[in-house]
């Protein structure tokens, strides 16, 4: 046999990593090029009609369900693939980066899924990205012993039964992975860097574990773009001679336009589809980014009051539920994303009582499985979904027919009784220079005020201040919001912050630069579509 041709691909700007020859291949590489080859020019094309449908939505300030796909709708003949044995029951599932004390913590959970994050809850730094890719491949050889160096705590995997089945999440089609371009400097998509590295190296090996190669879609904002995953995924099975169909994929329905194109999004994935995800930041961030310039009854109130209950996410939560059950795929529901504290007793009360009465509802409602982001979570959940399910792995069988979604109920935000609050406000500011700063260290997935936070709450937090500016909301300690209001609250959390952390460890921090991104995000006339992008540019590494 040959030896295989070097890889087209050049990894640019990127120190050497303990041992990235075992992830970057030139095998591993040259399917990555020809990923590239093959899909990123459909890609932009797709991004492009991204930018022309939000100047339509821009013109109408609507949306409805496509007349030009009504068929599929209509036709209630076709269904998903039946579930693969190991993604029967997803009813707890836990999210988290890929590191390496989080993969073997996820794995060892209890939930019986781990959402294994290269996307909003890993910033994408060339190591995380790698080492990411790494630790699953480590995970999957039961090679990921790990002892803490600042604890000297060991961490070992269960056995095998006992491990959650992991579904990666890439990052979604807009992000570039600039380190690794091919032969004009063209980065490649980094989706196609995290799906085609972990497809090829563990596919295989999945397969002969019982399971397989089954991953989570982000940021998806129609059916165009599920038909491009589907492509991909065929080619890929093809190229690795597999059988189609082993690859399974949950779409996360978190932007307002997907929302109008569940069914198409599971017909284009039949043959790959095992579910869809309602996700709330990202979801709300789309609604303000698609509307931001819709007029009053679009604003939003404080991030922390449009819970689940609210009408116009209701309808949204309600509707994903019956299209899945009608398709024959799982409903997975939302994020609880409390963290418990070790200090205080009564915060974790009431945060339990909270998350259950969340977990509760999902269940109640027809969803088949939520989302966690802690392992002291999973029990909260697991208890709530037990009640419901019993010994069945699921609640397809739900058909949910009394539910009837109108094209305007999912954008009925001033259905919902809240406004914008001044504390609102310094939230929104408090969490995204928190956030950003952490960020920009390499770290995506941060516990702050007890909450675990990703990319999708900075997303939404800065959305906010954008918009109540733009709109000129006065809050209900009767100011209105302005550029300047925001400077001011910006200002004065920046000094809190200095406070708290003390001149020493301020100085090593990124808080200066976080707050001017954050501000810069939050007060450009240009509403910049992804607070990713101008951040990707300042983080390190």
């Amino acid at each position: 046999m040959s030896a295989p041709a070097p890889s087209p691909l050049a990894i640019v700007d990127a120190e050497p990593l303990p041992r990235q020859e075992e992830v970057l291949t030139d095998t591993a590489l040259a399917f990555v090029a020809e990923l590239h080859r093959r899909f990123t020019p459909r890609r932009d094309e797709l991004l492009a009609r991204r930018a022309e449908r939000r100047a339509g939505i821009a013109r109408t300030a609507t949306l409805d369900f496509l007349p030009e796909t009504a068929a599929i709708r209509a036709d209630d003949s076709w269904k998903v693939a039946p579930a693969p044995p190991a993604l029967e029951d997803r009813r707890v599932e836990i999210t988290g980066p890929t590191d390496r004390k989080m993969t073997i913590n996820a794995l060892n959970s209890g939930a019986k899924v781990w959402l294994a994050d290269f996307e909003d809850a890993s910033a994408p730094t060339w190591e995380n990205v790698v080492t990411g890719q790494l630790n699953l491949i480590d995970a999957y050889t039961r090679a990921i012993d790990f002892t803490d160096p600042g604890s000297g705590k060991s961490y070992a995997l269960r056995p095998e039964e006992e491990l959650a089945t992991v579904v990666t999440r890439p990052r979604g089609w807009h992000l570039d992975e600039r380190h690794l371009t091919d032969p004009d400097g063209t980065p490649v998509p980094g989706a196609l860097v995290d799906f085609g590295l972990y497809f090829f190296h563990n596919a295989k090996r999945l397969i002969d574990l019982g399971k397989g190669p089954y991953f989570y879609l982000p940021k998806t904002e129609s059916h165009l773009e599920a038909r491009l995953w589907n492509d991909v995924f065929v080619f890929a099975q093809d190229y690795l001679g597999i059988p189609r169909g082993t690859v399974r994929a949950t779409v996360l329905i978190e932007t307002i336009t997907a929302a109008y194109e569940m069914e198409e999004i599971l017909y284009e994935l039949r043959d790959h589809a095992s579910g869809l995800n309602a996700g709330r930041w990202d979801y709300l961030f789309s609604i303000v980014k698609n509307f931001r310039d819709g007029g009053e009854k679009f604003v939003l109130p404080d991030r922390n009051a449009v819970t689940m209950t609210a009408p116009f996410m209701r309808a949204y939560t309600e509707l994903l539920v019956r299209t899945c059950h009608k398709r024959g795929a799982h409903a997975i529901g939302g994020m609880a994303a409390f963290i418990p504290s070790r200090r205080d007793a009564e915060v974790n009360k009431v945060a339990f009582e909270k998350v259950r009465a969340d977990k509760d509802r999902e269940a109640n409602d027809g969803f088949d499985g939520s989302w966690v982001a802690h392992p002291d979570l999973v029990p909260i959940a697991m208890e709530s979904f037990d009640r419901v399910l019993g010994d069945k792995p699921n609640q397809k069988d739900r058909l949910r027919e009394d539910v009837d979604v109108k094209a305007a109920d999912l954008i009925a935000v001033d259905s919902l009784d809240a406004r914008p609050t001044y504390a609102g406000l310094v939230n929104a500011v408090q969490v995204g220079i928190r956030y950003i700063e952490a960020w920009l260290r390499g770290l995506g997935a941060v516990a702050i005020f007890n909450l675990m936070e990703d990319a999708a709450t900075a997303e939404i937090s800065r959305s906010q201040i954008w918009q109540w500016i733009n709109a000129g909301v006065v809050l209900d300690n009767g100011e209105r919001v302005t550029a300047e209001l925001a400077r001011e609250v910006a200002a004065e959390e920046l000094a809190n912050i200095r406070a708290e952390a003390g001149e020493e460890a301020f100085a090593r921090g990124n808080w200066q630069q976080a707050h001017d991104l954050l501000l810069k995000v939050a007060l450009d006339e240009d509403y910049a579509d992804f607070l990713t992008l101008p951040a990707y540019e300042q983080l390190k590494g």
